[in-house]
């Protein structure tokens, strides 16, 4: 408990865990006051997030590198899967969709671009392992032709029976979950010297059992917040001018990467870029071809009505730009600041676009 606490005062985003319990206690006073709410429970899950992965890390660390691995893989965005979940219970499709589109774009992207602009900035020239890169852009691209058919083929046949996409969509989830597993296996066992330049550094290691615990708690209490956060949703985005969408698409996004994004930039600050690639293009293949198949599955469980993969046009396109964009900047193992401006401005002109006019879609 001791190193928790120590982790808690080093940390100054950490210090923000003061407000798990004001939003908690909001909701009960005041669940009406849903702005009031939103703010408070964007501002909880950014600590909360912070410990997951520091739990996360450390279980990773004390479990070997193979085992290891596959815990910081699985386990990597759990906070964006429990946000997903508590939205899928309440039914909020679009918000879900939004948040797995999101998500891809958001680490494919702006965490990409702002690694190589924080990095640039203080290193002329900085390389990494494209190898690792080529891969998660690979598997980024095959997840992004999984978005892109039930969209394809529900939008050009209207006579099409109703359970189509829902049957097509337990079917693409079902082969991106192989295509998920397969690469694990090949980056962390078969080929795992292709990767070895991506290895991750542990500081301040926790014992096994305190982060357990803490990977417990802070999951329950990543619910707990996330409810109110989801059941505050639809208001505050109306009084902030946003839909939810938007907030699905960006807020969520950068909120539920906040942990990972603050090791990213850090990598890239010392030089370590290869770190920080891993960090943003295996987020994004991990949201795509774990996260987006796992909540399809779980919605036939769960929620009020499953869940397909049937994404309005606009979020594929900017997918499938994001996936093109990261491709294109990653192949050549190399990097200076500017290209990071180059890959944050896409970023910034898909969060305009959806501000000003955002995309029109049913859940």
């Amino acid at each position: 408990m001791k190193q928790l606490v120590h982790e808690i005062r080093r940390n100054p985003l950490l210090w923000l865990v003061i407000f798990v319990p004001i939003v908690l206690i909001t909701e009960k006073l005041k669940p009406d006051s849903h702005t009031l709410l939103f703010v408070l429970s964007v501002l909880a899950i950014l600590p909360l997030a912070l410990l997951l992965s520091h739990a996360t890390e450390s279980v990773a660390a004390k479990t070997g590198d193979s085992v290891g691995g596959l815990l910081n893989a699985t386990l990597g965005n759990l906070t964006e899967l429990v946000i997903a979940i508590v939205a899928l219970q309440a039914g909020q499709h679009m918000l879900v969709k939004a948040s797995i589109a999101g998500a891809i774009v958001t680490n494919s992207l702006f965490m990409l671009g702002a690694s190589f602009l924080i990095g640039g900035l203080r290193h002329h020239l900085q390389e990494y392992n494209r190898v690792g890169a080529r891969l998660q852009a690979g598997l980024l691209f095959l997840a992004t032709v999984a978005l892109l058919i039930p969209s394809a083929l529900n939008g050009h046949e209207s006579t099409r029976p109703a359970r189509f996409v829902q049957d097509l969509s337990i079917a693409l989830s079902i082969l991106l979950l192989i295509a998920y597993a397969l690469g694990l296996l090949f980056s962390l066992k078969t080929h795992r010297e292709l990767f070895a330049g991506a290895s991750e550094e542990h500081e301040a290691v926790w014992p096994i059992k305190l982060a357990v615990l803490t990977l417990v708690g802070v999951t329950i209490l990543v619910a707990l917040v996330s409810e109110v956060f989801v059941g505050s949703v639809h208001q505050a985005a109306t009084a902030f001018g946003m839909t939810p969408a938007f907030v699905g698409f960006i807020v969520v996004a950068l909120v539920g990467a906040a942990a990972e994004m603050a090791a990213a930039f850090s990598a890239a600050s010392k030089n370590h870029l290869d770190l920080s690639v891993g960090i943003a293009l295996g987020s994004a293949a991990q949201i795509a071809l774990f996260v987006a198949p796992v909540l399809v599955l779980l919605s036939f469980f769960i929620g009020p009505k499953p869940m397909d993969l049937n994404f309005w046009p606009g979020a594929v396109a900017m997918v499938l730009f994001a996936t093109i964009t990261a491709a294109l900047v990653t192949g050549s193992g190399r990097s200076a600041w500017f290209v990071g401006v180059l890959v944050i401005m896409v970023y910034l002109m898909f969060a305009t676009a959806l501000y000003l006019l955002p995309p029109a879609g049913t859940s």
